[in-house]
């Protein structure tokens, strides 16, 4: 046994505090953000409110696209399965699918901060070191992501292709 396997890993943390030093302290939070999404570190604490919305917001926008995606993209199926010669009823689910997964495709799977969850376990945070230092900070926590990704796609994939051949078996 390598003797670095039996060492726990302890995680990354990177701070965003808030400090007005500056005229363009906002501007200066987003670099120090964007720097620590690039460095992938394991908790991303920031203390500045208006930011911590900001990027929350962001975050549960995707996270409802994403889902709405899903959701559509398998009801799609189903429904397409029970009104086998009605298409009517998944063709639009379907679109909503596509429609969903195109847009987090075009503005969040280049961003980085799709890879973060904001924490809200109080589990979870008790874990984070440094987090009794700040009254209400937000704390964004790193999640590996790719199945998701991919289920997502391939739902909203096999969605589509069971719609066309749904809409190519009514009308040939």
């Amino acid at each position: 046994m390598n003797p670095d396997d039996s060492e726990v890993k302890s995680p990354t943390i990177h701070v965003i505090r808030e400090v007005y030093d500056s005229g363009n302290a906002h501007e200066s939070f987003e670099a120090e953000l964007d720097k620590a999404l690039e460095a992938k570190v394991d908790y991303i604490i920031i203390e500045p409110t208006r930011l911590g919305d900001e990027t929350g917001r962001w975050i549960t926008v995707g996270n409802c696209l994403y889902k709405t995606a899903v959701l559509s993209g398998l009801s799609s199926v189903v429904s397409g399965l029970i009104w086998q010669d009605r298409p009517v009823f998944s063709a639009p689910l379907c679109a909503v699918s596509i429609f969903c997964t195109g847009l987090y495709a075009v503005s969040w799977i280049s961003d980085p901060c799709c890879q973060y969850q904001v924490e809200k376990d109080p589990k979870k945070l008790a874990n984070v070191p440094k987090l009794s230092e700040f009254s209400s900070p937000v704390v964004l926590a790193l999640k590996e992501n790719k199945k998701a990704k991919y289920f997502h796609r391939g739902v909203t994939l096999i969605a589509s292709a069971f719609c066309a051949w749904q809409i190519y078996k009514a009308y040939k």
